[in-house]
Parts: C-alpha cells; structure tokens; sequence
C-alpha cells in the first residue's frame, strides 16, 4: 500500500516533549514502513520521522497552536503533495473537510478529541466522505450521531522502554497543567498517602502557565517535587521508579496515553473510573480506579501489584503492533471497496480484541 499521513503543523513528528497525538502518528509511520508499505508523512519540516516527507511543508508553528489559518495552510500543502497514494490518514482536523482531496482516493481520519457539540457537527458532516476512528468506545458513545467506522486504541513502541523496579518510594503525575488532567487531586492523594510525589507537567500554553501560577504553585510544599517538562527518557525513569502513577483525571478523556506508558515501566495506575480509563487499566490487576476520595485508600495495593504483569499487559494489548494491524486491515478494507465510508454507527464497529 501507498499511505499519506498527515499530521498536524504546530509539532514535529516524533515530538521532543509532550505531544500525544505526535506519538501515534510516529509510531504509525514507522509501523507501516516496517511492514512494507511506502509511507509519505505531510509533517512540519523539520520532522525526523525515518520516512518520506512531503516536500513544501513548512516548520513548526508552535506559537500559533491551535490557529484555524495555520492548520489550512498546512492542510492545503499535505493534499498537493499527497496525489500518488493509495490512501491518506488525515490526523487534523479541518483536512478531511478539505474540498479539493484527490478522486477516488479514501480518506481516514481519526477522532483525536472530545465528542462536545461543535465536533459532532464537523465530523457529522465529514461522515459521507470519510472513515472516522475513534480512539476508545467511550469516545464514540458521546456522540451516537457520528457514525464512527472503527475503535481503535492506541498503542505504542515498548522495546526502548525500560521496565523500572519501583523502589523510589514515591508517587508521579505527568500530564499538562489544566484542570481536568487531576493535579490538585494528586497533589491531595499522595498527601494523604503519607508519599512524595513528583511531578512532571508541560506547561507551554498561556492558560497552563497561568493555571500553575495561580492554582499549582501557591499549593506545592515539602511533600512535592516539581520536575517541569520531561523528556522521554526522564520520563521513563520517573515513571518506572514510582510506587505507583496518580491519573485522576476529572473529565471523560478519549484516550490516556500516559496510562499506558505508565505500566510499560511496569508501574501500576491509580485514577479515577471515567472517560477511557475502564478500558485501559484492569482493576486490580494493573491499577486501581474508583472515585477520587477513595484512590488514596488504593495506593498500598497498587505498590503491591505484579509490575511484570503491567508491562505484559501493555505487550498484549496496546502494542505498537496491534494498533498497526489493525489500521492496515481497516485501510484494505477501504481501498477495496468493503468498507464505505460513512458506515453508520454499529454496523461494523471494530473494537479491540
């Protein structure tokens, strides 16, 4: 197969700190690559991802994150150097809305995001056109309206991840500075556990910057070690070392990502029974998840947990492999025709197996 990816323009593929959705796409590149497959990646320019790049793409646009004229520019160059494929994975938002697409070429796109109000509408309307992955079952179940194609959990790269012994004697929370990612809550959890935490945040955004100013800050003490942005080797290190990974995430998110990166360094998670979290953590066996007041109850268990059971559970489920598969079938299926796009939801919903 000939696949174009398309990433989005504000970070390079991989990423060098926090990027989650850079992640996938690195991962995706060079899992297909490895299978076979000519692989073009439409990516900022200054991407170091082992495949092709699409000429004509510009640097990263850091500073204009989240910018509708950016993300159009970026979208327009990926399609016109994008013609000679078998089929393109569109991971931003407004390509697949894109008019000018080449014929007769299948396009996928994948639900990166919460399902609020004003998403639904934008991939109601992408629907007749395109196949949309979502990333947990939990996602799709927001908006019943969007006919999702397929569920297809994340997965990643485990071989450069070292399994840690858990003997540092402390709890972590890694995730951007905002409310809903649980810092304050793991603040109060690892308090009320007797703990240290360590913390590692990325805090880029004006609104995370302030965010840690005025609510993170004022709260830190003795019992907390702030660490700031890491990279993934650090990251690694801090994870694999902890007793146990703090997730109380105080919103329905789509997929954690870090839940998974946690128990690759074999370190159990504590967190909250929302959003995508049930499908990923196996109470009891990889992680604990309950209400928040309830999770520093939780903690002399987890540290208890099999840590080689954690990264055998992440190996089996969650591989970078498995994700690869499962998106190369889902491709097949289109590019011959058993697949239309804009399936409507449950007809052949995909789930992980």
């Amino acid at each position: 197969m000939r696949i174009g990816l398309i990433a989005g323009p504000w970070i390079p593929i991989p990423p060098v700190g926090y990027g989650g959705i850079e992640r996938v796409v690195d991962t995706l590149a060079r899992g297909f690559a490895a299978a076979g497959h000519e692989v073009q990646l439409a990516a900022p320019s200054e991407s170091t991802c082992p495949v092709p790049l699409v000429p004509g793409m510009r640097p990263a646009s850091r500073d204009e994150l989240g910018f509708s004229m950016s993300e159009l520019s970026h979208v327009i160059r990926a399609y016109k150097g994008l013609q000679d494929v078998d089929i393109i994975h569109d991971h931003t938002l407004a390509g697949p809305l894109y008019a000018h697409k080449p014929p007769k070429v299948p396009v996928v796109t994948t639900i990166h995001g919460p399902l609020h109000k004003e998403a639904e509408d934008l991939y109601r309307a992408m629907a007749p056109d395109v196949a949309i992955v979502a990333i947990s079952r939990d996602q799709a179940s927001h908006a019943p309206e969007v006919p999702v194609t397929q569920v297809i959990h994340h997965g990643m790269d485990v071989s450069a991840v070292p399994v840690g012994s858990g003997r540092g004697g402390y709890l972590c929370f890694v995730g951007r500075a905002c409310k809903d990612k649980g810092l304050v809550e793991a603040i109060t959890i690892a308090r009320q556990a007797g703990l240290h935490l360590k913390i590692a945040v990325k805090m880029r955004e004006q609104e995370e910057v302030r965010y840690f100013r005025e609510v993170i800050e004022p709260m830190l003490g003795p019992n907390e070690d702030f660490v700031g942005e890491v990279d993934d080797a650090a990251k690694y290190r801090l994870m694999g070392e902890a007793l146990a990974f703090l997730n109380p995430i105080q919103w329905s998110e789509p997929f954690g990502l870090v839940m998974i990166e946690a128990l690759a360094t074999g370190t159990p998670v504590i967190g909250t029974r929302i959003g995508s979290a049930p499908e990923i953590i196996k109470h009891g066996r990889t992680g604990f998840l309950g209400k928040t007041e309830e999770l520093a109850s939780f903690v002399p268990a987890a540290a208890a947990l099999d840590r080689a059971l954690c990264r055998k559970y992440v190996e089996d489920r969650f591989s970078a492999e498995r994700m690869v598969a499962e998106h190369l079938e889902l491709y097949s299926d289109l590019i011959e025709g058993r697949m239309p796009p804009g399936v409507p939801h449950g007809t052949r919903l995909h789930q992980n197996r």
